[in-house]
């Protein structure tokens, strides 16, 4: 809960940023969208120390079996799903247009631009299986 009380004004504030983008040009824009990423890797990085702070207090207290509770492995699997998802819009993204723009010379194209595309798809369902191989092992 206090990682979403962390998290609220700095949302609140890359949105700000974000918002006030397209009115920038050039090197400006450039440089509002660098300290707009310097400033989402901080309030991430800020929300991880305050996620992975909050075991020490259950560490204090002695248990007779010393598992982790595997936090490691549900942070693994949130990257890869993530990861997978972004890479996978990125391949789909050009795959597509690339897809439309030869199924609008040649219509017959069409089912082997939906496997090349499908393809692309394919990278989020293998990030889906390493995340749910790793809640697995959590």
């Amino acid at each position: 809960m206090i990682a979403w009380l962390i998290a609220l004004p700095l949302i609140a504030v890359v949105a700000a940023v974000v918002r006030r983008l397209p009115v920038r040009r050039g090197r400006t824009a450039l440089r509002w969208v660098l300290a707009a990423n310097a400033l989402l890797f901080t309030g991430a990085l800020a929300l991880l120390v305050v996620a992975l702070d909050g075991q020490s207090a259950q560490a204090a207290v002695p248990t007779a079996q010393t598992t982790g509770s595997g936090s490691a492995a549900l942070i693994g699997a949130a990257i890869s799903v993530a990861g997978a998802s972004i890479g996978a819009a990125i391949a789909v993204a050009y795959t597509g247009a690339a897809a439309v723009a030869a199924l609008s010379e040649r219509p017959e194209l069409f089912g082997r631009a939906m496997v090349i595309v499908g393809l692309a798809e394919g990278i989020a369902i293998y990030g889906l299986v390493i995340a749910i191989i790793l809640i697995g092992k959590a």
